[in-house]
């Protein structure tokens, strides 16, 4: 009688058996460095030949807007002009007891400015549109504008804001624009009839 296959001993360490193979750190070391490799390619190859649209603003007539406030009764503020190169990208307006004002406006240089106006304290305004942790900063004085006497703000990030009183309503003029430029636009401010 023949004992094949009734215990014989299988080779030691399983080199005998199918499908199996040998493994070492220098092999998956060698295998993450190619699918690396083929990632950076691949993003690079995806860059090199992506076609990003340019986006152009659409500019907002604000104009119309401050005058069909106005014949609602509203005294808002707004830029009687604006500088070269500036342009109003939104209005907001929100009805109700309390309603709010407001404009975003792209500078020259593509940085933001933001007007609001709204019966709100000056701490809320500050934490919604511009930052919870903000500092006050030198006010300034213009002359010609809704207000004389503008309380300055700043944030960590880099934001500025001026804050003036309107009669019960707060106007804030914010954003990433240079503190020069929010003061022009500050300047621009009126609340005269839209001719």
């Amino acid at each position: 009688m023949s004992d094949q296959g009734t215990g014989g001993s299988a080779p030691a360490g399983g080199a005998g058996r199918p499908g199996r193979y040998q493994t070492s750190i220098r092999g998956l070391i060698g295998a993450m460095v190619v699918l690396l490799l083929a990632v950076a390619g691949f993003v690079v190859f995806r860059e090199v030949t992506r076609d990003n649209p340019e986006f152009e603003v659409e500019p907002v007539e604000y104009l119309g807007a401050v005058a069909d406030q106005q014949r609602a009764g509203r005294t808002v503020v707004y830029p009687a002009s604006l500088p070269k190169g500036w342009v109003v990208t939104s209005i907001t307006y929100t009805p109700g007891d309390r309603p709010g004002w407001g404009m975003g406006i792209l500078t020259d240089d593509g940085t933001f400015a933001g007007l609001r106006q709204q019966e709100e304290s000056l701490v809320q305004l500050l934490d919604v549109y511009v930052d919870e942790e903000t500092t006050e900063t030198e006010p300034i004085t213009v002359t010609g504008s809704v207000a004389p006497r503008w309380e300055g703000y700043a944030d960590e990030g880099g934001d500025h804001a001026y804050a003036a009183e309107l009669g019960e309503e707060t106007v804030l003029v914010f954003g990433s624009a240079s503190q020069a430029d929010l003061e022009e636009l500050i300047e621009e401010l009126t609340t005269a009839p839209v001719r």
